[in-house]
């Protein structure tokens, strides 16, 4: 059975996860503050975090940093009251492989983690898959079911970011600030124009689209259904 490690403080939040969890037929660890969260998930041998940012006695985001240091590459859904822009890309950076702002329907935590599941698996293999879309890390290549997809090297790390964030929206300010690198989004199309380029390289003439722009919102990868 699948298990969860959930580090939350707040008892009634944390109760409500572990009924939810546990009548979706999850094993669940559950730790209210962050060092015996740590302890708990460095020894649970768990399928995934569930780990709120603000805790007692060790930050969340200290916790993962920790885990991520250690070569514990157990996939993290960080839990935070604070929603903004920064703070997400703090909880990534942190290490973190998807993000869940508060207050949020527990059913749609049971449906992150389930995508998390869907993931690949340790991102230090020599290649990265989402359905049929393949990268080889090493030689920075990429093909959709045996098609090689040529691509530039910004287009590259674009997708690679994509795979490693499947199944989540992704914004144009977080992809300015992870691929490009910038610490503002400027007053441009640049994400717009690079992303369209990168859909009909990927999403090639009767295929399956896999990258699906949400207006006003940001942009995700899936796998097809």
């Amino acid at each position: 059975m699948t298990k969860v490690v959930l580090i939350e403080d707040d008892a009634d939040t944390a109760q409500d996860i572990c009924a939810e969890l546990r009548d979706s037929g999850y094993i669940v660890d559950w730790a209210a503050d962050g060092l015996s969260g740590l302890e708990r998930a460095r020894a649970a041998d768990a399928d995934v975090l569930v780990i709120d940012r603000m805790l007692p006695g060790m930050d969340g985001l200290a916790v993962i940093d920790t885990l991520r240091r250690e070569k514990v590459r157990t996939p993290v859904l960080v839990l935070s009251a604070l929603g903004a822009v920064n703070d997400r890309v703090k909880g990534l950076r942190a290490g973190g492989d998807d993000y869940l702002t508060k207050p949020f329907a527990v059913l749609e935590l049971v449906a992150r983690i389930e995508a998390l599941l869907r993931r690949p698996a340790d991102t230090a293999a020599k290649t990265m898959r989402v359905g049929p879309l393949e990268i080889d890390l090493i030689e920075r290549t990429a093909n959709r079911a045996g098609r090689e997809i040529e691509l530039l090297p910004r287009e590259y790390k674009l997708l690679e970011y994509m795979m490693r964030h499947s199944e989540q929206l992704l914004t144009r300010a977080m992809l300015f600030e992870e691929v490009w690198k910038y610490k503002f989004v400027p007053d441009s199309n640049l994400v717009d124009v690079h992303m369209g380029r990168l859909r009909r390289k990927v999403d090639g003439a009767g295929e399956a689209p896999m990258i699906s722009n949400i207006r006003g919102e940001g942009f995700v990868l899936r796998a097809p259904d």
